[in-house]
């Protein structure tokens, strides 16, 4: 159940340690490409290698005096390299280092992220095949409209995040960028061989052209990604919420023992979690406007962007891990209750028929108008008298001058609305 989530599994990619890790990688292998093209003696390689490390709170006591993270982390680095340390950071600017192990960092949550997208995928993929053939009522605005399965529901969804694993790793090859081309992005102090070298051991792409920065675009991109994936999952927890509503209650959330709804009222089951997810949606919305704003920096960089994404990147990886382990334990474990949809489906007295009615008096030659003013005099009946749709049909004359009884009969036929759901099923291979 939810409280299985666990922080480390996405938290720690966003951690002092491990961003300080990915720019010790970012600087170990520009010693690397410096050395190959012997602008660094293999001895000092050797040393930098074997010494290189640091520590978390010695760069933040640097840090306190400095006010520069990038220059506490290398004085602390070269602290336990001794001499050879000279050969840090040669010629690379903070951004080549801070961005470099920041794409690394988004690169990995993206792994993460599209790790459970496909539990999620399963999950759905699992309730719309068990409730393919499952008869409920359709509702437009809220109100009954016509019958349909309610596997189609988790069917909808299964489709919208399979374009969501696509978006996610379009996002993802979006991010996986770094940039190693000095303080303006001119190569004036690094050769851009150097950069290609460090993407290429890195798993990254050298960015084409940059400023002192990576271009938040990418960022962007990402960040919107994340919230889109955020918004379908809102989507189907707001469906949950609506039909484990008292009045429908054809599924609900799991609600396990021991579980409490509400300090004052005993009998609550409340729809708490896909609630959490809907509103954690609405902050992810909120991040990716925040990196859109990210995207136009003063001339070729400000650190404006900076404090932000300290922020939204972290909050918003951690959150979307969160939702969709939710949305997956929901989708795995949600209660669902077929006679209270046959019950609902039938709450309108047939009403959910009145099409396929209309249909049947066109194809006897009345013209649409004709067939829709009789129909919804029927129907309006119905609203009225709480008659059923059936008995309303064959008391009108209009109708039954043009219909015999078994032809009305046959309108409320459900498996003519079920009928090319095989067929839908088929397009999405589930």
């Amino acid at each position: 159940m939810i409280e299985r989530y666990t922080l480390p599994r996405m938290g720690k990619i966003w951690q002092d340690h491990n961003r300080f890790q990915r720019m010790l990688d970012v600087e170990i292998t520009a010693c690397e490409a410096f050395a190959r093209k012997k602008l660094i003696p293999k001895s000092a390689l050797f040393e930098i290698k074997k010494r290189a490390r640091f520590d978390v709170e010695r760069i933040k006591e640097i840090e306190s005096q400095t006010k520069h993270d990038v220059i506490a982390f290398i004085k602390n680095v070269s602290e336990n390299i001794g001499p050879d340390a000279k050969y840090i950071h040669m010629g690379l600017t903070s951004s080549d280092v801070l961005d470099t192990a920041l794409s690394l960092q988004m690169r990995d949550a993206a792994d993460i992220l599209l790790a459970d997208l496909k539990r999620f995928l399963i999950a759905l993929e699992r309730k719309a095949k068990k409730y393919k053939n499952t008869p409920c009522v359709g509702r437009t605005h809220g109100i009954h409209a016509e019958p349909m399965t309610f596997g189609l529901k988790f069917a909808l969804i299964y489709v919208e995040t399979q374009r969501n694993i696509e978006r996610m790793k379009y996002a993802r090859e979006m991010i996986s960028v770094g940039k190693l081309s000095g303080a303006v992005g001119t190569f004036a102090n690094v050769d851009p061989s150097v950069e290609e070298y460090v993407c290429k051991r890195l798993g990254l792409n050298p960015a084409p052209i940059s400023t002192q920065v990576i271009q938040r675009d990418r960022h962007a991109q990402f960040l919107t990604t994340i919230a889109l994936i955020g918004a379908t999952l809102e989507k189907f927890a707001t469906e949950i919420r609506a039909l484990q509503r008292t009045e429908i209650l054809e599924a609900e959330e799991p609600f396990t023992e021991g579980q409490k709804g509400s300090s004052a009222m005993p009998h609550k089951r409340n729809p708490v979690v896909c609630e959490r997810i809907a509103g954690l949606a609405r902050v992810l919305r909120g991040n990716a406007t925040a990196s859109i704003e990210n995207i136009a920096l003063w001339h070729e960089r400000d650190i404006s962007h900076s404090s932000v994404e300290r922020v939204i990147l972290p909050d918003s990886c951690i959150m979307l891990d969160y939702m969709l382990e939710l949305a997956t334990d929901v989708a795995m474990h949600m209660a669902v209750y077929p006679e209270r949809m046959m019950e609902n489906l039938n709450r309108m007295k047939g009403l959910v028929f009145s099409q396929r009615v209309l249909l049947a008096l066109i194809g006897k030659g009345a013209t649409r108008n004709e067939a829709y003013d009789i129909v919804q005099r029927c129907a309006m009946r119905v609203w009225k008298e709480g008659i059923e749709f059936r008995v309303a049909l064959s008391e009108d004359k209009d109708v039954t001058g043009q219909l015999a009884y078994e032809e009305i009969d046959a309108c409320f036929d459900l498996g003519y609305y079920t009928k090319n759901v095989d067929k839908i099923y088929k397009r999405l291979g589930i």
